[in-house]
């Protein structure tokens, strides 16, 4: 399979960059290290490049009505300039892709899907869209930056007359950037160390690119991976999709119930309903490492005391803030208050763990 390239592919890897195939697409998995390049974003700011993700534009007087249809939250408590976090409930219990809902204007939304899913996010609203919505795919003209870290304020600042600290997160504003027009800088991100998503067109990404890093050159700005990209989302218990949630498991077992509102009818409801009144057998939990000498990864076992399995990884990694293995994963219901003890199975060791409240970091 041929491998996307993103606009600032060349960039990328002017500057070093290790690339890796993601998604299916070609991508910087990182420049220096992950450990310092994930310090740099908790302590600093640098940039991402996640122009991978899709991006499809809904309008028209239909629009909403398709994505109340959809998604599992509550799309018609967005105002303009209002991001909401959702999932697309499959007919089977699952999700088929977790996104974001931006709210343009009274008919024109803004959905944000992960890179692996465009296709498949594409067919499955389009299947719903029986009233007449218009659904355009834009993912391949759209270039997106994450800035983050405690000094992407001031670093964008310079850029824009637009005031960014007034703006609460998760909400966003449509202006000029860089002196670029039509900019969408979004008070997001999938670090938890504050920031802003900055969606250009791609013809305009190496200008951008390039203004963010002179206006950041003073707080030692940096390029990014997705290696840090990874422990950075970790660390806050974020969700990666394919990781801790996917077509098998249900929002309400991944702890997605607050993005599940049933005041209204969507894909699967009246089932996702019944499981949320009949209680879930599994449930995603959050672990740290109590014994030394390993690190928890994706699929390794989770055990009891009585070494029965209870459970599985989905993500696991040593956190770089905390200086400890650090991981999600289901387990059986009964296994998942919070302070419980459990045992990851890693090299033929059953290592103890405590299950803990999210997110690991904590500022």
């Amino acid at each position: 399979m041929d491998l996307k390239k993103v606009a600032l592919n060349d960039t990328h890897e002017k500057l070093g960059a290790k690339m890796t195939p993601f998604a299916g697409f070609y991508m910087p998995l990182r420049y220096t290290s992950d450990i310092e390049e994930h310090n740099t974003i908790r302590n600093g700011v640098g940039v991402f490049d996640v122009s991978h993700m899709g991006e499809f534009m809904i309008t028209g007087d239909k629009a909403l009505d398709l994505i109340q249809r959809v998604t599992s939250n509550d799309a018609s408590k967005l105002y303009d300039g209002k991001v909401q976090y959702s999932c697309l409930p499959n007919e089977t219990g699952g999700i088929v892709d977790d996104l974001l809902v931006y709210r343009i204007s009274e008919n024109t939304y803004y959905l944000v899907v992960n890179a692996s899913n465009i296709d498949k996010d594409w067919h499955w609203i389009s299947k719903y869209n029986t009233e007449g919505a218009t659904m355009q795919n834009v993912s391949e003209n759209t270039s997106l930056l994450a800035v983050q870290g405690p000094k992407a304020l001031a670093t964008l600042q310079k850029l824009t007359e637009i005031d960014l600290a007034s703006m609460e997160y998760y909400t966003f504003k449509i202006g000029q950037m860089a002196g670029i027009d039509q900019v969408i800088i979004s008070a997001t991100g999938y670090t938890g160390a504050g920031g802003f998503e900055i969606y250009v067109a791609n013809q305009d990404a190496q200008k951008m690119w390039k203004a963010i890093f002179e206006a950041g050159a003073e707080f030692g700005i940096k390029p990014i991976g997705l290696g840090a990209r990874d422990t950075l989302r970790l660390e806050m218990g974020f969700c990666l999709y394919g990781n801790d949630i996917d077509d098998t498991t249900s929002p309400l077992e991944a702890g997605l119930g607050w993005v599940t509102k049933f005041t209204k009818n969507f894909t699967n409801s009246v089932a996702l309903k019944k499981q949320k009144e009949e209680g879930i057998s599994k449930k995603l939990i959050a672990f740290e490492m109590i014994d030394k000498g390993g690190i928890p990864r994706s699929h390794y076992e989770i055990k009891d005391a009585n070494n029965q399995t209870i459970g599985m990884v989905t993500s696991g990694s040593q956190s770089p803030s905390l200086s400890k293995g650090i991981g999600m994963g289901y387990v059986q219901t009964a296994y998942s208050n919070i302070g419980a003890e459990i045992f990851i199975a890693i090299r033929q060791k059953n290592l103890k763990a405590q299950i803990v409240k999210l997110p690991f970091y904590k500022k």
